[in-house]
């Protein structure tokens, strides 16, 4: 009599739980990806897994596969092999929600009309829109509203071409070299705009080639190359990848790189001028030495890599490893 109640308080606390634990769907969800067009691999076996409320930095050199992954993202494009997943969803049916909005540097405006005219057209269209002066302020296109499309500067066609992505009030952003053309100052309205959004629970995607700006906005960094991820992290744990520092220094002596290479740490010597830079894993030891030395050295700089160091050191490792398999 006393033991029928207790399955059916157990099945109702076990179900109550689960569902309480499920999490959402990631933004972006890519598994093992492929992607071949002819004899070309532009994808090979990418996943990806980016959460809501992240700023993703997507990088790579020309044809390391970027435009095809954000292809598929947007359902322009099917893998080979592999899934895509955009919030739950097959990445058309985000798109055709509402859920994923995209700015794409060569995307064509309607021409003969006004940047006004565009805006409210599009806004006419859109199911869910965000209020057109919020989008109009988020933007910041007040100023051109008038201007024929044909006739906007490069830097304005693409902050018109971000409201259009925002319209619909998408929970993912896709942006595709969004501050090319656009001045210092239009940058960093543009960036101050776009932690708003994410402040508000969206996910930004962009590919860009502004290493410097990838650094300073990006939560997470991807680097591509030759179709395949050669690195995922923070600005940091990327830079710090590729390991040491950079010593450089005047130096007015006659010293061989063979002298240079002989101090702690030093694998490579680059010289401009009377400009020594050394590539070091003990850059302590190597100041120990110029400062206790008896080379006339002067004005000593001591930097962490830069991303673009690390850009280049790990897609060019990643496509020499990549010849060196096909040789095999």
């Amino acid at each position: 009599m006393t033991t029928s109640p207790v399955p059916t308080t157990t099945t109702t606390t076990t179900t109550t739980t689960t569902t309480t634990a499920r999490e959402p769907a990631p933004a972006i969800e890519l598994t093992g990806v492929r992607r071949r067009f002819g004899p070309v691999v532009a994808v090979d076996e990418v996943s990806l897994h980016v959460p809501r409320g992240q700023v993703m930095a997507l990088l790579g050199p020309n044809g390391a596969g970027k435009s095809t992954v954000t292809e598929m993202v947007l359902g322009l494009q099917r893998p080979d092999a592999g899934t895509v997943s955009v919030l739950g969803h097959a990445p058309r049916t985000a798109v055709g929600a509402g859920l994923t909005g995209a700015m794409l540097q060569n995307g064509a405006l309607l021409e003969n009309v006004s940047a006004g005219r565009v805006l409210h057209l599009l806004h006419g269209l859109t199911a869910h829109p965000l209020p057109l002066d919020e989008v109009i302020e988020r933007a910041g296109i007040g100023d051109f509203l008038g201007t024929r499309t044909e006739r906007l500067s490069g830097g304005q066609a693409q902050r018109l071409r971000f409201a259009l992505a925002i319209m619909g009030d998408p929970s993912l952003l896709i942006l595709d070299e969004p501050t090319v053309a656009m001045d210092v100052e239009t940058r960093h309205r543009f960036w101050s705009s776009m932690r708003d959004l994410v402040a508000d629970g969206r996910t930004v995607v962009f590919a860009t080639h502004h290493l410097e700006e990838a650094d300073a906005v990006a939560d997470r960094i991807v680097l591509l190359a030759d179709g395949r991820v050669v690195a995922d992290g923070t600005g940091a744990a990327v830079k710090a990848s590729v390991g040491g520092r950079e010593v450089s220094f005047t130096l007015t002596a006659a010293v061989t790189d063979a002298d240079l290479l002989a101090l702690p740490g030093v694998v490579d010597v680059a010289r401009s001028a009377d400009r020594v830079r050394l590539r070091t894993g003990e850059s302590d030891g190597v100041l120990q030495r110029l400062c206790l030395g008896r080379w006339p050295v002067t004005d000593i700089e001591v930097v962490a890599p830069r991303l673009e160091d690390a850009f280049l050191r790990l897609t060019t490792s990643a496509i020499d490893h990549r010849h060196d398999e096909e040789a095999a």
